[in-house]
């Protein structure tokens, strides 16, 4: 019998989150203030994470230990399973043998609680008694409000407005973990109002609620913000996931050929990547893909520019492939991958061309996670089914070369509550829809008078 699962035992689980800010062969460009144009500091960073968060945000360690609290919180689903999806892989029928993280165990059904746990303990250790974050597709709002349960801590998910409708059951969730739950923009803060009152009807965006959500923070004492995605420690969090998957191939004597995540802004195809992108700094021939929606396509085609990553301008110019700050994506199902940026390591790897992307429309996306529900079982979010699709295209590129590849790719969560995007795709509800250039073009007037990278 052929192996289907690769499993670690508990003690296996890695000690270590990786930081490749450790060897990338070019530095970052430094996050800058709006004001000064100059690098931002620790203070400029303080009303909104603790100092211990931008310590690691900052940190040039390749190593960072993973706390006890913390293991002990991720070994309720830790280490994940590795699965071969052989029964794909016949329907395929190409030279690839394909094997995916589940991410989907984790209880809030996605990779998010990889760094939610982190920063509920981190927070909760310097003191904060309350924080605010925002949310696309619910899963990390959900994944946050149940890590802040487990540490005492109250939190606010401001969810953008088109997927608060869209996914009732996310919102659900995160009331069953204490937290509150508001449709973004409301009117709870000035960014919000202002919005408001220009666009009544706006369905919203990661950027409004980002903007709603850090405005929360700053002016409540002993509030914090936590960010889902994007930012340097959030992408170190999720590392753990890729490490995981590591020692798993190790196992079985396997190495990628290809490792493949959906990308919005950045975080779980980092914690897959991250670990196989050091070993290609390092010579190993492998190829690193991040699968983004044509409908929001920053990385295959946003410019790499200075933006901020919020509609309020209240964070700090962050270099990154953008659509400009006040996009409002199209209310494509893949909530969570409705970002106006990619996250600055993400776009760093691909301006240095150690990763490639690329974008498919959700009609082709769904079209893949349903393929794959049937042969494999399991159900994908709408996001992930974006990596699925990259996954076929592989496949597809394989089969027309005559050559075998082994792809591992981050399988980053369930879709069990976001069936009626299934359903819409199923009673022919969905369109292909791509980005307009218009788009690209508003883009490129929005950030030409910020700072150049």
């Amino acid at each position: 019998m052929e192996r289907v699962k690769v499993l670690l035992e508990d003690h296996e689980i890695p000690r270590q989150w990786y930081n490749i800010q450790a060897d990338l062969p070019r530095p970052l460009r430094p996050p800058l203030h709006p004001a000064t144009g100059k690098p931002v500091g620790p203070d400029d960073l303080a009303p909104i994470f603790p100092m211990n968060i931008i310590e690691q945000e900052v940190s040039q360690e390749r190593w960072i230990d993973i706390p006890d609290e913390v293991l002990d919180k991720y070994l309720l689903w830790r280490p994940s399973p590795l699965y071969r999806a052989k029964n794909f892989e016949k329907l395929l029928d190409a030279p690839v043998r394909i094997y995916y993280k589940h991410e989907g165990v984790s209880p809030a059904g996605s990779h998010k609680p990889n760094a939610a746990i982190p920063m509920a303990y981190f927070n909760r250790i310097a003191g904060t008694r309350r924080m605010t974050t925002e949310t696309g597709g619910g899963q990390w709002g959900s994944a946050l409000s149940m890590a802040c349960q487990m540490f005492g801590i109250e939190c606010r998910v401001y969810m953008v407005k088109v997927s608060y409708n869209q996914k009732p059951y996310r919102r659900m969730l995160m009331n069953v973990w204490g937290a509150e739950c508001i449709p973004s923009p409301s009117d709870l803060t000035a960014a919000g109002r202002k919005i408001l009152s220009e666009t009544p009807d706006s369905p919203g965006s990661l950027g409004m609620a980002i903007s709603e959500a850090i405005e929360d923070a700053v002016t409540h004492e002993d509030t914090k913000y936590g960010l889902g995605s994007v930012l340097n420690h959030v992408l170190l969090y999720q590392t753990i996931g890729g490490l995981e998957a590591r020692k798993q191939l190790e196992k079985i004597g396997e190495y990628p050929d290809v490792v493949m995540g959906c990308a919005g802004g950045g975080s779980n195809f980092a914690g897959i990547s991250l670990p196989f992108v050091r070993d290609k700094i390092h010579g190993k021939n492998v190829s690193v893909v991040a699968a983004e929606p044509s409908s929001c396509p920053s990385l295959t085609r946003g410019p790499f520019a200075y933006d901020f990553g919020d509609i309020a301008q209240m964070t700090p110019f962050l270099a990154m492939h953008t659509l400009g700050h006040d996009f409002v994506p199209a209310p494509i199902h893949a909530g969570g991958l409705r970002y106006h940026g990619m996250a600055p390591i993400v776009s760093h790897l691909l301006e240095e061309r150690l990763i490639e992307a690329r974008s498919y429309n959700q009609l082709e996306t769904f079209e893949a996670g349903v393929k794959w529900a049937r042969t494999e079982g399991f159900v994908p979010a709408p996001e992930t089914n974006h990596v699925i699709a990259a996954v076929v295209e592989e496949a597809r590129r394989a089969r027309e070369e005559g050559k075998e590849k082994v792809i591992l790719f981050n399988w980053s969560g369930h879709g069990l509550i976001d069936l009626t995007s299934y359903d819409a795709f199923l009673s022919g509800q969905l369109a292909p829809y791509e980005l307009p250039e218009e788009e690209i073009e508003r883009a490129l007037r929005v950030i030409k008078e910020f700072p150049k990278p």
